[in-house]
């Protein structure tokens, strides 16, 4: 009997491993797609609460507030948005308009409204199927919070400080392997939690945490509420990130390496997108979240921009991209306009509404869209099929259903071969309308002109559509006889 168990056990667990990665790690965070709001930075909905606003001074509050945000909920939920993740909007010392000067932990700082104001902007939020997160900080408080100066609370705090950030003068670095701290935070992240209805909080720089701290941290918060998001937010380098996803509860970490990757590939036309597999797959080939953009550097507009790229077209790359492979999109604030900057300063400025790029949008909706309809996309397996140049086709599959991704960054044409689709059916492509059919080879040949994506379904070649072509034919037909018609009636009237 016990050799009978013992072979049990060992059949288990070898189907354990042989369960695609997608369906282990399956979760929900995995369908957000997501936008980053500089609360101070993005747009100005109650200039009465102005009062610290110095707009040319870049490291003073420039306006930007929840109502502000309220007031462009209807257009996040028309690109798709899911899910917007807030910087940090506890009270601040003065001119902390980035929320990392943080004073009280249970206040909302006045510059940007009031906890009413957060309760609305929530209910409004999730009356659109948006979720709310909130950037929390576990590292820092300012210099001029209460415990930094308290004998009581002096071994809280740590007066190391190597960060290389604007904001790092006024801080005081927290001792988060002092159980005092652990607890004084934990009751900290309770609050927001019971006090609002808010979805999950992106912590912040957890690449500068205790590993311990943050175990005990997220285990109490799920402990909590197991459907709520903890997100990891990187400040300098990602190389704990699967490290800090396995021993903590945080449900995703930004992956600073295909940040960069994708930055380098889309930036430049010609450039393969087989480099970004590569990165993947070097990474750790998981699912973390996937940007381009973030409030510290030059927008990626900016960068392919200054090498002749066309926002239309090179956002499409990206975001095919982004929305299509494992992982969960965040865009930075004022992406879908886009915003241009040559660095911080200039990323950090009120978004500029009034200059949008409609096109891009439009895009943008199409391409959330797709993600939203094809759960495939979020949850789906991972291969990587082919390359030509700079063009690369991947496969997604989930149950039954598979699906394609081709994008050529390539500066010409280019195609990639797919033999494993079954006889009788086509690719269709819901970009561009694409059609793929079954060559004589029993293959699927997928050309795409330069600078071109796409994103294919499979489904059964019914062939020709007769019907549509027989009415357009009429319709022809009956413009060419009643063109000949009319021009014979003007020669009869002329003679």
């Amino acid at each position: 009997m016990k050799k009978i168990a013992f072979m049990l056990v060992a059949i288990t667990l070898v189907l354990l491993n042989t369960v695609p990665i997608a369906a282990q790690e399956e979760s929900e965070v995995q369908e957000e797609m997501i936008y980053n709001i500089l609360v101070d930075r993005y747009n100005n909905g109650n200039f009465d609460r102005d009062g610290q606003v110095r707009v040319d001074d870049p490291k003073a509050y420039h306006g930007g507030d929840l109502e502000g945000i309220m007031n462009k909920l209807d257009d996040l939920q028309e690109i798709g948005i899911t899910t917007i993740s807030l910087s940090p909007i506890m009270e601040n010392a003065p001119d902390g308009y980035h929320g990392y000067w943080i004073e009280d932990f249970y206040s909302v700082e006045e510059q940007f409204g009031t906890m009413e104001d957060l309760h609305t902007l929530i209910e409004e939020a999730h009356a659109r199927d948006i979720k709310v997160v909130m950037e929390f900080v576990t590292n820092y408080v300012a210099t001029s919070h209460s415990i930094v100066d308290d004998p009581e609370t002096e071994d809280w705090t740590q007066e190391n400080n190597d960060l290389d950030v604007d904001w790092a003068d006024n801080i005081a670095v927290l001792n988060q392997d002092n159980p005092e701290v652990e607890d004084f935070l934990i009751d900290a992240a309770s609050f927001w939690m019971d006090e609002t209805d808010i979805d999950g909080f992106k912590l912040h720089a957890v690449d500068q945490a205790s590993e311990s701290f943050l175990q005990n941290f997220t285990a109490e918060l799920k402990d909590k509420d197991e459907d709520f998001y903890l997100l990891g937010d990187i400040l300098q380098t990602d190389e704990r990130a699967s490290q800090l996803k396995e021993n903590t509860d945080i449900d995703l970490i930004e992956n600073q390496d295909l940040y960069e990757a994708m930055n380098e590939v889309f930036s430049v036309e010609g450039t393969p997108v087989s480099d970004l597999v590569e990165t993947w797959e070097e990474s750790g080939s998981h699912s973390d979240i996937l940007y381009v953009d973030n409030m510290y550097t030059e927008r990626f507009t900016q960068k392919f921009t200054e090498n002749g790229r066309n926002d239309l077209t090179t956002w499409t790359l990206a975001l095919t991209y982004m929305y299509t492979t494992p992982g969960v999109p965040s865009l930075f604030q004022g992406s879908e306009i886009p915003v241009y900057g040559v660095d911080a300063e200039a990323s950090q400025e009120l978004v500029n509404f009034n200059s949008g790029n409609d096109e891009l949008k439009e895009a943008l909706s199409q391409i959330a869209s797709l993600r939203t309809e094809f759960p495939v996309l979020s949850y789906g397996d991972f291969e990587h099929v082919g390359s030509s140049g700079a063009m690369t086709v991947f496969k997604r599959t989930y149950e039954d259903e598979s699906m394609y991704i081709a994008i050529n960054n390539d500066t010409v044409l280019q195609s990639v071969t797919v033999s494993d689709i079954a006889p009788g059916m086509q690719l269709r492509g819901h970009l561009g309308d694409n059609i793929v059919r079954e060559n004589e080879d029993g293959e699927h040949r997928i050309g795409l002109e330069r600078e071109v994506a796409e994103v294919f379904v499979v489904e059964p070649d019914t062939g020709f559509n007769w019907t549509f072509i027989g009415v357009i034919g009429g319709i022809f037909l009956l413009f060419v006889t009643g063109i000949i018609y009319l021009s014979r009636k003007q020669k009869k009237r002329s003679a």
